[in-house]
Order: C-alpha cells, then sequence, then structure tokens
C-alpha cells in the first residue's frame, strides 16, 4: 500500500483535531477536557499519528508537552486543513441563502479610514445579511502573517514587493498623497501653497521606522528640505482627523482617504506639490487557498470600487526596491 493511501485510511479529522487541542492546551489532559473526551482517547489518538508517520510529533518538558520539529510541520497542515473545510462549509451556507456568509478582511489603518468602508457599504446592498469581520493588520511582514496564520481571508492594503511564492497579490489601483488639514486651518482655501511655506507649522507625521514614515522623508528630501520636527509623532488617522478637526495641524495622506472619507473626517486637501509616489494599493492572499464566495463577492466589491479612485503615479517593483535600496546605504 503506498503511502497516500495508508494516510487515508489511517489518519483522520479526529487525529488531527487532538493534535491541534495538544498543541494549544500544553497536555494530554488540558486537551481531552477541552474536546470532553477521556485521556487515553487522546493518548491513542496521538499514539496512532505517531505510528501511522514513523515520528514522535510532541517533547515532554517541566510544564507538559510541546510540538517538536515533526509536531509543528504536521500542526501547519492540520490548520490549514480544518480552515478549508470550514471555507467549504462557509461557501455551502453561502450557496444555500446567497444573501449570507462571513469575511475575514485585514486591513492597514489608511484603507480602514476610506476605501475599506466604501467595499461594505456597497457588498451590504447586494447582499445584507454577509458579516464581515476586520482586523488591523499595519506592516506588509504582519500581511502575509495573518494569512498563513489563517486568520484572514484576505487583505487590503499598500503592496510591498517582492511577496513569497505562495502569496498572491492584485493592484487594485494607484494614487497619490496629499498634503492636508481641517476646515479651518488658515493655509485651506489658498490657490498657491509651497512645502517649503508650511515647515514651521504644526505637523502629525508617521513614525520615521515606517514605510510611510520613510517616504514622508524622501519627499521633504527630493523638496531639498529637511524633514520639519513633528509636533505629533503617531501613525493613527483618527487621532490626526481629531486634531485637524479644530486645529491648526497639517498631515500628509493618501488620495483614497480623501476621495472617500475627507466629509467625515474634516479634512481638505492643501495645493500643494509634494513629490511621494505611494505603491500600489490592492488585494493580498494566499495562492493556493480556496475562499469562501463571500470572500469572492467582497474581492468583486473591492475591484469596482477601486475604479473610482483618482488614479496617481505609479511606482515600479523596480522603483520601490531601488528607494529601499537607498535607505540601506
Amino acid at each position: 500500500m503506498d503511502l497516500d493511501r495508508r494516510l487515508r485510511r489511517r489518519l483522520k479529522l479526529r487525529h488531527l483535531d487532538a493534535l491541534v487541542a495538544v498543541s494549544q492546551h500544553g497536555s494530554m489532559a488540558r486537551a481531552a477536557a477541552a474536546l470532553s473526551i477521556s485521556q487515553p482517547a487522546i493518548s491513542k489518538a496521538i499514539t496512532e499519528m505517531e505510528g501511522t508517520l514513523g515520528v514522535r510529533l510532541f517533547d515532554r518538558t517541566a510544564q507538559g508537552v510541546e510540538p517538536n520539529l515533526y509536531g509543528r510541520a504536521l500542526l501547519k497542515w492540520a490548520l490549514a486543513a480544518f480552515d478549508d473545510v470550514r471555507q467549504g462549509v462557509k461557501e455551502i451556507e453561502f450557496l444555500t441563502d446567497p444573501s449570507a456568509g462571513e469575511v475575514r478582511v485585514g486591513g492597514s489603518e489608511p484603507m480602514m479610514a476610506g476605501f475599506i468602508p466604501a467595499i461594505i457599504e456597497r457588498i451590504h446592498q447586494a447582499y445584507p445579511r454577509i458579516s464581515i469581520q476586520v482586523r488591523h493588520v499595519p506592516p506588509a511582514i504582519e500581511q502575509t502573517r495573518t494569512l498563513r496564520d489563517r486568520d484572514v481571508d484576505l487583505v487590503i492594503g499598500r503592496l510591498a514587493v517582492p511577496f513569497d511564492a505562495d502569496i498572491k497579490a492584485e493592484v487594485l489601483f494607484h494614487e497619490r498623497a496629499f498634503v492636508v488639514g481641517g476646515p479651518n486651518n488658515h493655509w485651506v482655501g489658498r490657490k498657491i501653497v509651497r512645502l517649503v511655506d508650511l515647515m514651521s507649522e504644526p505637523w502629525m507625521l508617521p513614525p520615521a521606522n515606517t514605510v510611510i514614515g520613510n517616504l514622508t522623508a524622501d519627499a521633504f528630501h527630493a523638496s531639498g528640505l529637511e524633514v520639519p520636527r513633528a509636533s505629533v509623532d503617531a501613525g493613527s488617522m483618527q487621532l490626526y482627523s481629531a486634531l485637524m478637526a479644530s486645529g491648526p495641524y497639517l498631515s500628509i495622506l493618501p488620495g483614497s482617504m480623501l476621495h472617500f472619507s475627507a466629509k467625515r473626517l474634516s479634512i481638505k486637501a492643501l495645493p500643494v506639490d509634494i513629490p511621494i509616489a505611494l505603491g500600489p494599493a490592492g488585494i493580498v492572499r494566499l495562492k493556493n487557498r480556496a475562499v469562501s464566495a463571500a470572500a469572492l463577492a467582497f474581492i468583486d466589491c473591492a475591484r469596482e470600487v477601486a475604479k473610482s479612485v483618482p488614479s496617481g503615479p505609479q511606482r515600479t517593483p523596480r522603483a520601490q526596491a531601488n528607494q529601499r535600496s537607498r535607505r540601506t546605504r
């Protein structure tokens, strides 16, 4: 009997369920209690798995047991298998009732402040009973980690390059950045404003060690200016909008936020030419992972909403790589 047939006959979902439970709880007894079965049943399931695979899956520690190299390898795929089964059940539910379903979306804060709400409004017009879970996922490394851990079905954010072979990235739009202020800012409404005119103003800037912080610094340097001292050093869009609503603060935000949320956030663009070419915004997901029909409907809505975003300059992967290289010199 070949290995594939032997595994299909001997390795059952209850074995993988026991593997996940023991890994999560750190002991056979706690795993048994969590699954409402006896401890001997858990021990038998683990022993049967180890006999089928020909390797031990757990090491004993002073605190209990923990998966070893082989156990961690199988655990990763066990979680993926359970997630795929869960996605299949969700798709069946969606097919029996197309107005229902569930989507788990990760997003960067700028996208959550503008683009993602517009997608949610659009999909709920067609499918009002779809449940959408949105999780804040800031940097690119977090995008891929949350996808691989099956915490989200897809991520909407700024696309970083290069992605690993198991990641699928789809560009939705390119956009430009704007210097923005609140409705009562004395610079708002002027026809001509130069970046150098704003150097002594109170700025809200992202942390310098972030991607957008580096891009902001590049913009000032490209204009022959030093980066102004930040009156507020933060990356929170809610903090930005709250302070700009009634104060003299300025910041730099992506055009999609202005397009979808300028009125709600009480922000207005200044006529400043600022040389920031943001990376493309898009969808990131796992290549070989089946997603639910509800998630596919969400992606279709994202594509439609993206068509309304005013186009900005495009940054190619080569340009982004060159920019990162300059920062490391």
